[in-house]
């Protein structure tokens, strides 16, 4: 693995969530989904619900995750792109997971776990905004 990929791994284990966007007929689209790394893949538990796993089960698909929300100095970004595939995961992994939502928009959480096995990965950095915490949630009229 590059440095570069190595840093990106470590960024992604530091947040729980991100989204992964792919197309589903002719339309982009981006789904939330937990995440976990394991041997240098990227793990992802989604609901089953909504069937973007069926458009992202042997599609290209990337997936981002960032600590925007977080009142670190400094920001980042990665984003991992590579071929998603679903998968049953093991008791480790499982386990690494944590217990999943009740609920999603009000129906009973359904898992379904698909693996992405990185072919690009991309780190990006946002630092020294200083004027960050004072305009904090005052980007909206």
């Amino acid at each position: 693995m590059s440095p570069e990929e190595l840093h990106a791994i470590e960024l992604l284990r530091r947040v729980p969530y991100g989204r992964v966007a792919t197309s589903m007929r002719a339309l982009p689209f981006l789904a939330l989904a937990r995440h976990i790394v394991v041997n240098g893949q990227v793990v992802l538990r989604m609901h089953a619900g909504f069937g973007h796993h069926q458009a992202c089960n042997g599609s290209v698909v990337s997936y981002g995750a960032d600590n925007f929300n977080s009142p670190d100095e400094r920001l980042w970004s990665v984003q991992f792109t590579g071929t998603a595939q679903i998968v049953e995961p093991t008791n480790a992994e499982l386990e690494l997971f944590g217990p999943g939502p009740h609920f999603v928009d009000g129906a009973v959480f359904d898992p379904v776990y698909m693996r992405i096995e990185p072919q690009l990965v991309t780190v990006h950095t946002l630092a020294g905004n200083t004027s960050r915490q004072e305009r904090q949630y005052q980007h909206a009229l």
